[in-house]
């Protein structure tokens, strides 16, 4: 299978000419509302404010007339449309070598193959408006503009079930129309291989079909009956991934290790049955042949006795008040909203990016930029998004030692996703974006609503009242908010743990020592979350320039004498990291340490270098002995900043595939000992931030909404600080439409992730 190669022949769709006149292409642009959602045209993108030619490369009609073809309608950032997706799934299976090697493939992710930086700078330079030659770097004649760009690609993970075996493709996609025309629309494989010795994230579909095959179990039954449960409709069996404890978890073997949970009544759907985990049983599954292989009920422990309060139905708590001294609170915009879009592209006051979505990240932003008067179009990052989620437990107690699931790479955040609801999920005028994927059996499923867009007042920015005249003045602060929630972005990230606690029961009188008793016969483990953000920097760099560095800032107190003799005196001390071992760092709120990502060659007016700056918030690190199983896995959770030069095929700080992973320090930990050098270089900074969660009794029956994040707070524009940057084209009328001059940098939230 994996040497198989399809030779799909296709024909390229000719584009429909359009006119080289570029205030004719985007009056057209500007004017053209998206099909799934009723923008006013007001709030579309509006022409940017130097509007450059087309390309240089035109088409001659017989009337003489110049035309540009049209490439492709697909940004090379959008993801995967439903129906690339379906060519992508159909050319694969397409190329397997017999009728059985097709029946087995099942399909655990297709995604975009994200191009190279400089044919992004192209797209947007040329092909996609508002058009932005300045993107790409000035040569001697002038840059050569191709007619069209390279096609799109997608990138397959798939299992094969018959063998057991993973296998990764890369397939070329035509433009594809096969959901629109019902033609028959096949890509080409470019490329397939086998990864040996790996097993990729559970599916959905594996997880419903393991659940029944558990509780079809005979044993299962009979110690299901002991505890005086007969009706398995009640049963919920969760299929934890195995991950790596010891020899008996290796990669030739797809397993499972479920967790069983129990409700009470069968006519109760809100019900929260995590609430009476059922301890003492182990069952092990084969997740290949889908086959209980391993079955032992060794310690019979009472269910935790029914919660009246487990229902979640507003009027059906079963014993609780519903709250009604809650008023509605109704966001109203009546002018609609501050940002423009077209497709994904998204432009706000000065600021602009793309959305994108993948099955294992979720939401990912795309080239963030800000609109700096004449200096133009300034890139802050070219990828941003969190690329995994560890949670840790800290019972030494079976199964809680074992729960220590990768979020993202055993799952995926992205298909984990929640369809999002206006009024309840997000407030205001709302654009919404769906995301497709595929399932296990190749089929494409779309989440509706899956990414929310939307502004939010966000208080008082600041005030200031003059005490000789009495007078005020206050400014609100307004942000815009990019979301999306799944079961378990100044740039800020902000994270709400808002899921159920993950239960243990226990004996009558029985306490934990390592978690806290909430309920009769009822615990919560304490336990750690880690997030990964990925941060894929270039701060006033165009794509394919690599003038970035990363400076490390602690505040220290002057000794004692001449330089400090009332012994108030601290200051700032910068310290430069040059290489991927120095860059290994922990937070230090005791030096208010800080990171700055820096141009290294724009300064601003006072002749300082450009940068933006890391803030950490409130963190920690694994509170687990340097042995401890986890961390074989998740090495890179032993320091909070990591920072290496930009590889395509670094993306994922686990490794791909840490699902039953034996490997020590694959990924990030193992990346870094190249020591590569970082003193110029085009830098990605890995940002690992965590909580620690010990649960009170207030938490029950859901956690809190625990907030933590780090922000990039941009030195060079606008910041009184030695970095401050206010371009000399601001005018007085920029200051009364904007107030940005005089507004803390807060103002400028990009996105919450």
């Amino acid at each position: 299978m994996a040497s198989t190669q399809e030779k799909a022949t296709h024909k390229n769709n000719t584009p429909s000419p359009s006119s080289s006149s570029s205030a004719q292409v985007l009056q057209k642009w500007s004017l053209a509302a998206p099909s799934e959602d009723p923008i006013p045209k007001a709030a579309l993108i509006r022409p940017a404010e130097t509007i450059a030619d087309p390309p240089a490369t035109k088409t001659t009609t017989s009337k003489g007339i110049s035309i540009m073809p049209r490439a492709q309608t697909s940004h090379p950032l959008d993801p995967l449309s439903a129906a690339e997706i379906s060519v992508a799934v159909a050319t694969v299976r397409a190329a397997g070598a017999t009728p059985e090697v097709r029946d087995s493939m099942r399909f655990i992710e297709v995604v975009l193959v994200e191009p190279d930086k400089h044919v992004v700078a192209l797209a947007d330079a040329y092909f996609f408006p508002p058009f932005q030659p300045s993107l790409l770097p000035r040569t001697k004649g002038g840059p050569v503009i191709p007619s069209k760009l390279p096609p799109r690609k997608a990138r397959l993970v798939v299992y094969n079930k018959r063998s057991n075996e993973t296998s990764i493709w890369i397939v070329e996609l035509s433009e594809v129309h096969a959901a629109t025309r019902g033609g028959h629309h096949r890509g080409k494989v470019i490329s397939s291989k086998v990864v040996p010795n790996v097993q990729p994230p559970m599916d959905a579909m594996e997880y419903a079909e393991c659940e029944a095959v558990v509780k079809d179990f005979p044993p299962f039954r009979e110690a299901m009956k002991k505890r005086g449960i007969e009706d398995m409709d009640l049963v919920m069996v969760d299929p934890w991934c195995a991950g790596y404890h010891s020899s008996a978890d290796a990669p030739s073997r797809r397993l499972a290790k479920p967790l069983i949970f129990c409700r009470t009544e069968s006519d109760c759907p809100m019900e929260n049955g995590y609430a009476r985990p059922v301890e003492g049983i182990h069952v092990l599954v084969d997740m290949q042949n889908m086959v209980v292989i391993e079955f032992e009920d060794r310690k019979l422990v009472p269910l935790p006795p029914a919660d009246p309060l487990r229902n979640y139905t507003a009027g059906e708590t079963r014993g609780g008040v519903d709250r009604s001294d809650v008023k509605p609170l109704q966001i109203i915009q009546t002018e609609g909203p501050s940002f423009r879009i077209n497709g994904n592209f998204i432009a706000w006051q000065k600021w602009n990016f793309r959305i994108g979505f993948t099955p294992r990240e979720g939401l990912v932003i795309y080239s963030v930029a800000y609109i700096d008067g004449s200096r133009g179009r300034r890139p802050v990052a070219h990828r941003l998004s969190f690329v995994e989620m560890v949670v840790p437990y800290g019972d030494p107690n079976d199964p809680h030692y074992r729960k220590n699931a990768f979020d993202a790479g055993e799952d995926g955040l992205g298909k984990n996703a929640h369809s999002l609801k206006k009024g309840c999920d997000c407030l205001g005028y709302i654009k919404f974006f769906d995301a497709h994927f595929t399932n296990f059996t190749g089929g494409v499923e779309t989440i509706e609503n899956c990414v929310c867009l939307h502004e939010e007042d966000h208080g008082i920015l600041w005030k200031h009242q003059d005490w000789r005249t009495g007078l005020a003045e206050v400014r609100r602060s307004r942000r815009l908010t990019v979301s999306f929630i799944c079961t378990d972005g100044k740039i800020e990230a902000e994270v709400k743990l808002t899921g159920i606690l993950s239960l243990g029961a226990l004996q009558p009188g029985e306490t934990r020592k390592y978690g806290t008793t909430i309920a009769p016969g009822l615990y919560a483990p304490v336990h750690q979350h880690f997030f990964v953000a990925r941060m894929d920097m270039a701060v006033d760099c165009k794509p394919g320039e690599a003038f970035n560095q990363v400076v490390e800032v602690n505040l220290k107190v002057e000794e004692p004498g001449k330089d400090n003799v009332h012994n108030n005196a601290f200051y700032a001390e910068e310290e430069l990291l040059r290489s991927e071992l120095q860059a290994m760092r922990d937070c230090n709120p005791l030096t208010a340490r800080h990171w700055i990502v820096r141009n290294t060659r724009n300064v601003n007016r006072t002749g300082q270098l450009t940068g933006f700056k890391l803030v950490p918030g409130s963190n920690c690190l694994p509170l687990a002995g340097s042995e401890a199983k986890f961390l074989r896995r998740a090495a890179f959770l032993k320091h909070n900043l990591w920072v290496t030069p930009y590889a395509h095929d670094e993306m994922y700080p686990g490794g791909e595939f840490p699902n039953q992973n034996p490997r020590v320090g694959e990924g990030l930990a193992t990346w870094v000992k190249q020591n590569r050098s970082l003193e110029e270089a085009d830098v990605v900074l890995w940002y690992v931030f965590g909580v620690i969660h010990i649960p009170r009794l207030e938490d029950w029956p859901v956690m809190p909404v625990d907030r933590i994040g780090f922000m990039l707070m941009p030195h060079g524009f606008f910041n009184c600080s030695p970095a401050v940057d206010v371009p000399p084209s601001t005018t007085d009328l920029e200051l009364k439409d904007n107030d940005i001059a005089t507004k803390p940098i807060q103002n400028v939230i990009i996105a919450k992730l």
